[in-house]
C-alpha cells in the first residue's frame, strides 16, 4: 500500500518502522470530523490537524493508529505489567490463584489487543477488474476450442505481489488474501467472525499481528515456535500451515491435504523395498531421507511414482471442486464449484488453484487435466487484460500435470460453517488429511472431514 506525504510516497510498512512505541494505553475517544479513533490526550491536535495540509493529515493518522496497534502490544509483552499483578495474586491465594490470575490478566490482554487491531487494521489496496477475473476466465474458458470441461471457484480478487512491499516473501500472505477475497464474498458466516467483522481484507502487517493472535490463543503451538512467536513487520516466508492456523483462530473449519513423494526411511518395508508413496502429514520434513545412491530402474520406478503422485494431486483436486459444484451455475463447458478455492504450497512458492480443467481424451488418448491458478507473482493489470483480450491467458493461468515437479505440495481448504467451543479446541493442533498416493478419490463426501482436523 502507498501513502502520499509532503515528502513523496512511501509504502505503509516504512510507515510502521517509525511509528511511537512509548505510549501508554489510554482512553481512545472519537473524531468528531471524521469519527477515527484516537487517543483522548491527542483529541484536540487530530481535530485541527483536518484543518491542515489534507495529505500530511492522512499519513500522520495512520502514524497514530498504528502507535494505538502497538502500545496493546507492548502491554502484552511487558513482563513488569505480568509480574506485579501475579506477585500479589502469589503471596495471597498461593500457585493456583496465581496460575488463574495469569490466565485471567492474558485474556484481558489479549481482548484488548484484538479491540485495538480492528480499529487500526489497514485494508488491503486491490486493484479492481471490471466484472471480476472469475467471470473473466470462465469466458476464456468456454471459448476454447476442443472438448472439454472445466471446474471453477465463484469468486476471487487478484492480490498482487509488490516489489516495494514484499517481492520475494510474501506469496503466502498474498494467497491468504485471495483466499478471504472469497470467504468475505460467498460465506456469509465468515464475514461475520473475519478480522473482527470489519468486512475487509487486511494489508500484510495487519495479517501477521493476526497470526500473532492465533498464536497467543495457542492455535499451532509447535508451529509458532519455529517462528519463535513473532512475525509481525518481519520478512519471513509463510506455509499452507499459517494460512489454516489464521483461519482456523476465527472459528473457521480450515483444512490441510499434505502430499509427498519423497522416500523416507519409514517407508522401506522389512525386505527393503520400498512401500508406496503417500500423501503424508507436516511433520514428514523432520523424517530422515534415504540419500543412498539409487540404480536407474530404481530411478525409472521413481518416475512412474512421481508421476502417479501428479495425478493423485490433481484427481484429489477435480474431486474436490466437483463435490460443490451448482449446477444452477454450470454451463456445457463450465461449471462453478460453491468450493474455496486452494491455498497450493510447494518449496519456494506459493499460489492459488481456483479451478481445473479437463480436457477429453481421443484416438486412444487419456484425459489431460490443466491446473487453473493465480499467481501473485503476476501483475493484475497483465492478467486482466490477457483475460480479456483472450490472449496469452493461458501461459499465466494455466499449469499442466507435467509442472508438477516438486517431490512435496500442500493444499489449504476451509470447510463450510463456523466451529464451536469444544471444536476450537481441536482445531488448535495443525494435523492433515492422509491420502494414498495413486489411489482416485471416489467418495466426494470424503471433503466433509471430521470436526478434528
Amino acid at each position: 500500500m502507498f501513502v502520499k506525504t509532503h515528502l513523496g510516497y512511501r509504502t505503509s510498512s516504512n510507515m510502521r518502522a517509525a511509528r511511537i512505541r512509548s505510549i501508554p494505553m489510554e482512553t481512545i475517544s472519537c473524531c468528531p470530523i471524521c469519527n477515527i479513533q484516537v487517543l483522548t490526550v491527542e483529541l484536540e491536535w487530530h481535530a485541527n490537524s483536518h484543518f491542515d495540509d489534507d495529505q500530511l493529515q492522512r499519513d500522520m493518522e495512520l502514524a497514530h493508529q498504528m502507535a494505538i496497534a502497538e502500545s496493546s502490544t507492548n502491554t502484552m509483552n511487558d513482563p513488569k505489567r505480568y509480574s506485579g499483578s501475579l506477585t500479589s495474586d502469589s503471596n495471597t491465594l498461593g500457585a493456583t490463584s496465581s496460575h488463574s490470575g495469569y490466565s485471567r490478566h492474558h485474556s484481558e490482554l489479549l481482548e484488548e489487543q484484538i479491540s485495538c487491531l480492528v480499529r487500526a487494521q489497514i485494508q488491503s489496496e486491490v486493484q479492481e477488474v471490471e466484472g471480476g477475473i472469475m467471470s473473466l476466465l470462465r469466458s476464456c474458458l468456454e471459448s476454447e476450442d476442443g472438448p472439454s470441461t472445466s471446474m471453477i471457484s465463484c469468486y476471487i480478487d487478484h492480490h498482487q505481489s509488490l516489489s516495494s512491499e514484499d517481492m520475494g516473501w510474501g506469496c503466502g500472505w498474498r494467497n491468504i488474501q485471495m483466499l478471504s477475497s472469497h470467504l468475505l464474498k460467498q460465506r456469509p458466516e465468515a464475514r461475520e467472525v473475519l478480522f473482527g467483522g470489519s468486512g475487509f481484507v487486511p494489508d500484510i502487517p495487519s495479517l501477521q499481528r493476526w497470526l500473532e493472535i492465533a498464536w497467543d490463543k495457542n492455535f499451532d503451538t509447535i508451529g509458532s515456535s519455529h517462528f519463535h512467536n513473532e512475525v509481525y513487520g518481519a520478512k519471513k516466508w509463510i506455509g499452507a500451515a499459517e494460512c489454516a492456523t489464521l483461519f482456523r483462530s476465527f472459528g473457521l473449519r480450515a483444512r490441510i491435504v499434505d502430499f509427498d513423494s519423497t522416500e523416507s526411511s519409514d517407508l522401506q518395508s522389512k525386505n527393503g523395498s520400498r512401500a508406496a508413496s503417500q500423501v503424508r502429514g507436516p511433520m514428514d520434513k523432520f523424517l530422515i531421507k534415504n540419500n543412498s545412491p539409487k540404480s536407474s530402474s530404481e530411478l525409472c520406478r521413481e518416475d512412474a511414482e512421481s508421476m502417479r503422485g501428479q495425478q493423485a494431486l490433481v484427481d484429489w483436486v477435480w474431486n474436490y471442486f466437483a463435490s460443490g459444484r451448482s449446477d444452477r451455475l454450470a454451463t456445457q463447458r463450465v461449471t462453478v464449484s460453491n468450493k474455496t478455492p486452494l491455498y497450493f504450497q510447494h518449496q519456494g512458492h506459493s499460489r492459488t488453484i481456483v479451478g481445473i480443467q479437463k480436457k477429453m481424451g481421443h484416438r486412444g488418448f487419456q484425459e489431460q487435466y490443466t491446473l487453473l491458478i493465480l499467481d501473485p507473482g503476476h501483475r493484475t493489470a497483465d492478467l486482466e487484460r490477457s483475460l480479456r483480450s483472450k490472449k496469452g491467458w493461458q501461459r499465466l493461468v494455466k499449469r499442466g500435470v507435467h509442472t508438477l515437479r516438486k517431490p512435496q505440495y500442500q493444499l489449504c481448504y476451509v470447510d463450510p460453517g463456523i466451529a464451536n467451543s469444544e471444536e476450537m479446541e481441536q482445531l488448535k493442533i495443525i494435523a492433515d488429511n492422509l491420502l494414498l498416493f495413486g489411489r482416485p478419490l471416489k467418495n466426494p463426501d470424503c471433503f466433509h472431514t471430521e470436526p478434528a482436523s
